[in-house]
């Protein structure tokens, strides 16, 4: 059995960004999970972020190994605003990211995760178990994947969620049906469009909206102060939910709710518009209400606000319906943990550093944007989620040896703090 005060599930940008600061202060931790995981096996290929440059960074505890420095280092074009950044290179980067920041990562899964009397114990899925005293849960969305019940009862060979089409090459020459308004449903149509797919877009929504282009790549004081830019998106609702996640922490459950659902909802990005609008048939206003197969092929009724309706018929029906926070899906963990974490709507309720009921248990990312805002949906938020979790934990740590300008960084660190939201 290994022991570590700090075991931390998940290796994405959330994961490493912590792992990265927890290391840099010499506490005693692992960190499991495939990095970059989901980026790299739920998302197809050829996409770019939703994120400008600037907000697409993971954190390190000098704030040195930006994705600007990276694409610099590597000869890759890069813009803060208006270029949008190629999946590809923003995995080459989290991975480098892992490489020099969290070199002991244990590329494994958790297949199980329960309490002990000292702590957690967490088992691997090469049957390795880990004792620690405290647990960070970065798990990401991959876990959350939401679908329609009308399509969930389908099998898997008529209809699948967004996130199991890493490539689309196999679908060419096929009818493909995308359900979705989003940006992952109008990337996933543009995509398929290109591979040569005969594909069609249904959207419940009376028309797609797509955002707007930026304005001004190089805005000056007087725009900013108009229409400030975040990492999240333009505008002085957005500021405050980049800026002030804490205080967002304490408005009442409804607000918050309310406000994680409808800030920043399904919309696809401005460069995605001209691969889709004239090129692929988007049936807007409509609901999926029913879904057979028949003759080998998926039968799916449409029915709009008025009670019209029509049919479509495809090969295959991908659910880009996006994802829902639900502690219940986290099936590795024991049935007693989880009914131990308080929630909300099945979303841990936590403390301001992150931690719930149970105590030393934490969650991050998007597990927690119930709690801090819609900053936690993005790779944006893991700066703050990275410097005030590991600020937090390091206080009651055990520590490892560490090099000898350790202190210097820590102290650099905690000045940091200061500044951060």
């Amino acid at each position: 059995m290994t022991r570590c005060d700090i075991a931390i599930i998940g290796a994405g940008p959330y994961g490493l960004s912590i792992a990265a600061h927890l290391r840099a202060r010499g506490v005693d931790f692992r960190i499991v999970g495939h990095p970059m995981h989901t980026w790299l096996a739920h998302m197809p290929k050829g996409m770019r972020l939703k994120s400008e440059g600037f907000a697409s960074s993971l954190s390190d505890p000098d704030s040195t190994f930006t994705l600007e420095a990276y694409c610099k280092g590597k000869g890759l074009p890069y813009a803060d605003i208006g270029l949008p950044v190629p999946l590809e290179v923003f995995c080459d980067y989290g991975l480098e990211f892992q490489r020099r920041f969290v070199p002991d990562l244990k590329d494994q899964l958790v297949t199980s995760l329960r309490r002990a009397s000292d702590g957690f114990r967490l088992r691997l899925e090469g049957g390795e178990v880990i004792s620690a005293r405290r647990v960070v849960m970065a798990v990401g969305l991959t876990h959350y994947d939401s679908m329609p019940p009308v399509l969930s009862a389908l099998s898997e060979q008529f209809a699948t969620h967004s996130r199991r089409h890493n490539t689309v090459d196999q679908f060419k020459g096929r009818e493909v049906v995308v359900v979705g308004a989003g940006a992952s449903a109008l990337d996933l149509a543009a995509l398929l469009h290109q591979a040569g797919a005969l594909v069609q877009v249904v959207a419940r929504k009376p028309a797609i909206r797509f955002h707007d282009p930026p304005d001004n790549l190089k805005p000056s004081f007087l725009d900013q102060l108009r229409t400030p830019i975040t990492g999240i998106g333009p505008g002085w609702k957005l500021f405050w939910c980049a800026n002030a996640p804490l205080l967002f922490r304490l408005m009442p459950q409804e607000f918050r709710f309310d406000k994680v659902r409808r800030i920043l909802g399904p919309a696809p990005c401005w460069f995605i518009k001209e691969h889709v609008v004239g090129k692929i048939p988007l049936n807007v206003g409509f609901n999926v209400t029913a879904a057979r197969i028949e003759a080998g092929r998926v039968h799916l009724q449409l029915t709009n606000s008025a009670g019209g309706q029509r049919t479509l018929i495809a090969d295959h029906v991908i659910a880009a319906t996006g994802y829902k926070v639900d502690l219940r899906r986290l099936i590795f963990m024991d049935s007693d943990l989880q009914s131990a974490v308080r929630s909300a709507e099945h979303t841990p309720v936590l403390s301001s550093n992150f931690e719930s009921s149970v105590p030393g248990l934490y969650f991050v990312g998007a597990s927690a944007a119930n709690a801090f805002g819609p900053l936690l949906r993005f790779a944006y938020g893991a700066e703050f989620t990275a410097r005030r979790l590991s600020r937090h934990l390091a206080k009651s740590a055990y520590h490892k040896p560490i090099q000898s300008d350790s202190t210097e960084r820590v102290e650099a660190i905690d000045r940091d703090e200061v500044n951060v939201r």
